[in-house]
């Protein structure tokens, strides 16, 4: 009994990880649109207390934001995918880290709205993927 009751849990937190992966997903295919698509047009809106009149200047470095925002969500969704559970748990420890140490900087470079943005539901899927384990 206490072994089905010990499956269930972790089988209820591997779902729990498996949505706060794609949650994470969805806000850098969000960043990636944002930055490579509608820097000039919408991204004024999001980015308010960046001047205005930088955004056709600063175009171009926004969009290799963005694709690497791509990159990172490329990776976490890898992971959704890869049947081996440990190979699965591991390459979505690496790409969450490497989102969380993205939401780290930004706080600490530019504004501490971006760690809870990008930093906080990395690290609820990290430790979530820690409790699975």
């Amino acid at each position: 009994m206490f072994h089905l009751k010990t499956e269930i849990i972790i089988s209820n937190m591997h779902i729990i990880s498996q949505v706060l992966i794609v949650i994470v997903v969805l806000l850098h295919l969000y960043f990636l649109w944002l930055e490579m698509f509608v820097w000039t047009t919408k991204a004024y809106k999001v980015f308010r207390n960046f001047p205005k009149d930088l955004f056709e200047k600063t175009k171009t470095m926004a969009a290799n934001q963005g694709l690497y925002n791509g990159f990172l969500a490329a990776g976490l969704i890898w992971s959704l995918f890869i049947t081996d559970f440990v190979w699965s748990n591991n390459i979505a420890l690496f790409f969450l880290t490497c989102v969380t140490i993205a939401g780290i900087y930004g706080a600490y470079s530019v504004s501490k709205k971006i760690f809870f943005v990008q930093g906080i539901p990395a690290i609820l899927g990290i430790l979530s993927l820690i409790f699975v384990r």
